[in-house]
């Protein structure tokens, strides 16, 4: 795969290259341009010339390419699974899922932009204005940056994108170096459905470079990223210079609250889905699982016996349920992070052994509030650790310590309760008989504290990627 820079399919500048890698099997599956900043330059100053065309077309046309768009990702979605599944690790059920999400996201947005009204003001509501006509529209931003990460591509593709486009953007798409191919194929039928060169960029490489090359140059409107907190934060700051608008969504460490009176069918189907999901690959999963002391020893039986009869296994069999990781490192990572909190005081109930880049689902018993998996230590795999808990005050108070604030959630049968803890805890989406991990197209999804800044979601990101201008008429009235 090559840099999609206006209408041409380009090396890096230097000819350096970045090796894409099933995680799977370590087997090559293709090469990447590694950018440069002279790239970036180049890519920037196309998009920025061809951005003004675009923003001239009427929004039905553009939403009719991009339900073009939509109509060739489903012609293709099988092949695109199984591309996004072996370049990522994740199983092809989930890849094959991901890829038919991108009809509901350009769908939504687009249909979301055509019903985007504007405010009217009308004359008389202040004095002085009686004679004077006020009203709103939405104008694009320019070059909107999406940075994407690694675990979600194409879903996370789908709410910046389209969203982006409709509005009358132009984008550069940077994947992640991880798994870069997928998305590589995206802009390739972005193009083919119609949208013009320029319009639609895909830029490889290195964040660090690329990434912030992007949030540094002066042409670039927005920047999204979804990513780690401290690329977040690092890129805030290279925007600031030039007052970039940001919409970031960074790590999270959520806490799954079970209640005394919770449904343990529920919390055990929920804790699969809500943790174990992409191999707990996921930043709005829940990560530390706070339950009742009285239903604790069940709680962790239940999912023993539950995690036992699921297939870890090859990414591209069908039965797998739990793949791997999207590469070794990220495995050794938590095989570290597992290692130190068994250090601090913690026990292994089940799992806990590494293979290259897969990692066992593990379950880690008698976790303190005093942790540092219970505060800030955010593990990016398939583990769950166990708090107890005396008390709803107490379970709040452990779930608001850490300084990550994405989402959070509660198991109870009883709604007072339920909703005490959804309104107590600090993080921007509660879920109530369910898992953390909840993100639906149209919601408003974003983080508080350290876990982002902005919301990104059908019924909030267009008006983010655009401007809004008050055009006024004086004395138009008798």
């Amino acid at each position: 795969m090559r840099n999609l820079i206006g209408k041409e399919w380009k090396d890096a500048s230097n000819g350096a290259t970045t090796e894409v890698i099933n995680p799977a099997t370590g087997e090559l599956i293709d090469t990447v341009p590694n950018s440069t900043v002279e790239d970036v330059d180049a890519c920037v100053k196309v998009a920025h010339e061809a951005q003004k065309a675009w923003a001239k077309m009427p929004m039905h046309e553009r939403g009719d390419i991009l339900y073009k768009f939509a109509d060739l990702v489903e012609e293709n979605k099988e092949s695109l699974a199984r591309l996004l599944s072996d370049e990522t690790g994740k199983p092809i059920k989930e890849a094959i899922a991901e890829i038919g999400n991108t009809k509901i996201f350009v769908h939504g947005y687009v249909e979301r932009a055509k019903h985007m009204y504007g405010i009217n003001i009308p004359a008389g509501i202040e004095p002085g204005q009686e004679k004077t006509v006020q009203y709103t529209v939405q104008e694009p931003l320019g070059v909107v940056a999406t940075i994407i990460p690694f675990n979600f591509p194409c879903d996370l593709f789908g709410q910046k994108v389209p969203s982006a486009l409709i509005m009358g953007n132009a984008v550069i798409i940077k994947p992640s170096t991880y798994n870069p191919l997928t998305l590589s194929r995206y802009g390739e039928l972005l193009i083919k459905a119609g949208v013009p060169a320029g319009v639609v960029n895909v830029l490889h490489g290195d964040g660090k470079v690329v990434g912030q090359a992007l949030a540094a140059h002066p042409l670039v409107h927005c920047v999204s990223l979804t990513g780690s907190t401290a690329a977040g934060i690092q890129t805030m700051g290279t925007c600031s210079n030039n007052l970039t608008h940001v919409m970031l969504e960074l790590g999270g460490n959520d806490a799954f609250i079970m209640l005394e009176d919770g449904d343990m069918d529920k919390a055990v189907e929920e804790t699969v889905w809500g943790r174990l999901y992409n191999t707990g690959q996921v930043c709005c999963a829940s990560k530390r699982f706070l339950i009742h002391n009285s239903r604790k020893q069940e709680f962790i039986d239940r999912m023993v016996e539950k995690i036992k009869s699921m297939k870890q296994g090859m990414p591209s069999d069908p039965e797998t349920e739990i793949g791997c990781l999207i590469n070794e490192n990220a495995a050794i990572k938590v095989e570290e992070q597992v290692n130190n909190t068994v250090k601090e005081g913690a026990n292994i109930v089940i799992g806990g052994k590494r293979n290259g880049a897969f990692y066992e689902p593990t379950i880690l018993d008698n976790v303190t509030r005093d942790m540092d998996v219970a505060k800030d230590m955010e593990i990016f795999g398939p583990v769950i650790p166990v708090i107890g808990f005396d008390d709803i005050d107490e379970a709040i108070e452990i779930a608001n310590q850490s300084q990550f604030g994405l989402c959070g959630c509660v198991i109870s049968e009883n709604m007072k309760k339920a909703f005490k803890v959804a309104y107590a805890l600090e993080c921007g989406g509660a879920v109530i008989n369910g898992a953390s991990f909840f993100r639906s197209a149209e919601m408003p999804f974003g983080g508080w504290k350290y876990s982002g800044i902005g919301n990104e979601g059908i019924a909030t990101t267009l008006k983010e990627l655009s401007r809004t201008k008050t055009i006024v008429i004086k004395n138009v009235l008798d």
